[in-house]
């Protein structure tokens, strides 16, 4: 008896060994088989790290920085409450524009302007102190319908720098102003104008005094210590303040403002006032604000590299978010956080600091503070 020749076996096996292999990957994370199954990692590939958002129906979300500043066991109830309440009036303001029907951008730029008259934080009124004893202040607005930027850098005098970075955006073909320009633009267009004075704190002041002892081998100063002047200095200076909103259209917008890091040369620009590394925000995407170690902030692109992942690699907003604040930019040399928000409510708030101080507002209208590390795990 003949045999049937099995040359026509061999394409039907590529066929199987294709459909086989076929791998949906789906927002949150992980390669999907057609029936659902989790599919085993490619050799050599990482996993997909963390998967699941910190919560779901998010409207609105700030932050206040990411560092060591709070300690549970360290911290007064006053103290607590003041932290807590700043994050919720914050949230509070921007959710009065939510509720009238207002857009997310004059949401998240009301957040960020309590939060800047707030002087436990670093931004506004609490800003840090430069080398010169000085306040240069920055900040950033963005708009995810139509990738609208607005920022301001080095200023001075304005009390509102997120105010003027709106000002920026809406009112002159620029995205990015500075210096004693930024001031004048703000001023001719209305905005509040303050001498240095308004942003002096006693605490910004002690944190610049212990960052010079500790740059002269004073007493306190060893590196490594959590109690060096330095260490306190670097805690304080992470207090960058931020907010990501959707509004009723599901357009998107990020805001981001800070007073820099603590005794910073005169002129030194970080990521806030920089779109696509601590602003970002596109509808389709996330809206992003960052706050941690400006420098790698900016050289990792921190918050387009979010979005880019989620737009080209097809991940969620947790997964995205992780991978860049945990996985990569640690790598560069510096720690932070960020608070991301696509626009189907998903929220996530990871960092590789100790903590960072956060809140968040659903669209039922619950309200939930983060204050404590313990509350934050870091690298989650």
């Amino acid at each position: 008896m003949r045999r049937r020749p099995l040359t026509w076996l061999i394409p039907a096996l590529a066929t199987a060994a294709a459909v086989t292999a076929t791998v949906v990957l789906v927002p949150g994370g992980e390669g999907r088989d057609p029936d659902g199954r989790t599919a085993p990692a490619a050799h050599g590939e990482r996993p997909a790290g963390k998967g699941k958002p910190d919560a779901r129906d998010v409207v609105l979300a700030v932050h206040g920085g990411a560092g060591t500043a709070l300690d549970r066991d360290k911290t007064t109830p006053e103290r607590e409450k003041a932290y807590r309440g700043g994050l919720a009036e914050a949230l509070k303001a921007g959710q009065k524009v939510l509720d009238k029907g207002g857009s997310s951008v004059d949401a998240v730029q009301a957040a960020v302007q309590r939060l800047e008259d707030n002087p436990l934080f670093n931004a506004g009124k609490g800003a840090v102190f430069t080398a010169d004893a000085g306040h240069e202040l920055d900040a950033s607005i963005m708009r995810g319908s139509d990738l609208k930027a607005g920022a301001m850098a080095g200023v001075k005098s304005l009390r509102n720098p997120v105010a003027g970075a709106r000002a920026v955006m809406d009112k002159s073909p620029h995205v990015l102003l500075s210096g004693e320009g930024a001031d004048d633009f703000g001023a001719r267009h209305g905005l509040k104008t303050v001498t240095q004075d308004y942003y002096w704190t006693q605490a910004r002041w002690d944190a610049l005094m212990a960052a010079k002892e500790a740059e002269r081998g004073g007493k306190g100063g060893r590196k490594g210590s959590a109690d060096s002047p330095a260490a306190v200095a670097d805690a304080q200076s992470k207090g960058t303040v931020g907010a990501v909103a959707v509004d009723g259209r599901r357009d998107l917008a990020a805001a981001t403002s800070t007073g820099g890091m603590t005794n910073k040369l005169p002129g030194r620009i970080g990521d806030s006032p920089l779109i696509g590394s601590g602003t970002y925000a596109k509808n389709s995407t996330v809206a992003a604000s960052a706050t941690g170690a400006g420098e790698v902030f900016i050289r990792g692109a921190a918050t387009s590299t979010i979005s880019n992942l989620m737009e080209f690699k097809g991940v969620g907003v947790a997964t995205a978010a992780y991978e860049v604040i945990v996985k990569r930019l640690p790598g560069l040399g510096g720690d932070g956080g960020v608070i991301a928000l696509a626009p189907n409510g998903e929220f996530d708030a990871p960092h590789s600091s100790p903590g960072m101080l956060h809140g968040y507002l659903t669209k039922d209208g619950k309200v939930v503070t983060k204050i404590f590390p313990d509350e934050t795990p870091p690298n989650s």
